[in-house]
């Protein structure tokens, strides 16, 4: 294969996931602290498993929240209802082991715009050229797989569908320039002795078109519930835990990572609100013309607010320097950030499924 021309994969999981089930319940969790207390402290982590839920982490909040019933109605609104199945809302077994934050990260912390990172970290954002929201190709058309199967079990019914499902695109690129899909591959839970022959050709025949759009075409090489049943799915098939799919939540591999996790974390973790951040001035980079391609890194000191570092990488499309004085005019305080993008408010719950960016509706993506 010659310089030029490569190929990259990513995946994407749906809402049904075990991992994913376990990054909605923690998201919901904390929605239900900030709708009533903005100011709650909160880092919640959730293992599921067969019939149970356990919940754990540190909250400090004026709020009461039922935990049990914003667990079970997450359960719910994900699909998991069918009361002949281990998983299901009104069956799971639910055991709450929250605490409160340790206060003396509460007090090294503190509030308003000169408020300290919650904690030592580095976070990487990235932008490109490559789709209309910004992000590379191959994530992009992943999660437009599983958001469709989503779509297609809740909107138009399809009466075989389940939740848990996984997909994976693989894109040739000549150069920088993504040029054609060159394999598929769909697994997705259905219901018990469904035709797998059905289910194919129903994947290859509606699914695929829908969701790749102009890059659909014939002679994509597929892999359909490769091992064959997927009848069995969810957390009665696997364990599912909060901060499992890093990489489904971001840029599928084709950035940096900086390793937090973001569900379940308030925006003073900077794991989560400073990688919105980066997210965001890599893409003022682009969309300034600076470069077509921009990887950003910021780091933080624990208690401290300023950021103790920017990097700017424009993978050869752009002039690095410039694209970090660029970077340095925004305010990458904590507080700042939190100001900046609203963080304070319930908004969690809308991030956790099909990647934390490229939907237009979060404050980050836009302009």
């Amino acid at each position: 294969m010659s310089a030029r021309s490569h190929v990259f994969t990513s995946e994407s999981v749906s809402e049904g996931n075990p991992d994913k089930v376990a990054d909605g319940i923690s998201d919901a969790l904390l929605d239900a602290w900030l709708a009533q207390d903005s100011h709650s402290r909160v880092a919640v982590e959730t293992l599921v498993k067969d019939d149970n839920v356990i919940v754990a982490g540190e909250v400090t909040s004026a709020a009461a929240v039922d935990v049990g019933a914003v667990v079970r109605r997450v359960v719910r609104d994900i699909g998991y209802n069918d009361p002949s199945r281990r998983f299901h809302a009104d069956g799971v077994k639910i055991t709450n082991l929250i605490g409160e934050q340790a206060p003396d990260i509460a007090r090294g912390v503190g509030r308003g715009l000169d408020q300290g990172a919650g904690d030592q970290g580095l976070v990487f954002g990235f932008a490109c050229r490559e789709t209309p929201e910004l992000l590379p190709l191959p994530i992009a058309l992943a999660h437009a797989l599983t958001r469709r199967l989503a779509h297609e079990r809740k909107v138009n019914q399809v009466p075989w569908l389940r939740p848990d499902a996984k997909s994976q695109v693989t894109v040739r690129f000549e150069g920088t320039r993504p040029v054609e899909v060159t394999d598929v591959v769909v697994s997705t839970q259905h219901a018990t002795g469904f035709d797998q022959e059905e289910l194919r050709a129903w994947v290859r025949g509606r699914l695929l078109p829908a969701a790749l759009g102009p890059w659909h075409h014939e002679r994509i090489r597929t892999f359909i519930n490769p091992t064959g049943a997927f009848d069995v799915g969810g957390p009665e098939g696997d364990c599912g835990l909060t901060g499992r799919k890093i990489i489904v939540d971001t840029y599928g591999g084709y950035a940096r990572h900086g390793g937090g996790a973001f569900s379940g974390k308030d925006p003073s973790k900077v794991d989560r609100s400073a990688a919105y951040f980066a997210r965001w001035v890599a893409r003022q980079i682009v969309l300034s013309g600076l470069a077509a391609t921009a990887e950003v890194q910021v780091a933080y000191a624990i208690g401290i607010a300023k950021p103790v570092s920017f990097l700017v990488d424009t993978r050869g499309t752009g002039d690095d320097a410039r694209a970090v004085k660029f970077a340095e005019n925004f305010d990458g305080r904590p507080g700042a950030i939190i100001e900046q993008f609203g963080l304070l408010r319930p908004i969690y719950s809308t991030t956790t499924n099909y990647g934390h960016f490229g939907k237009p509706a979060l404050p980050w993506e836009l302009p």
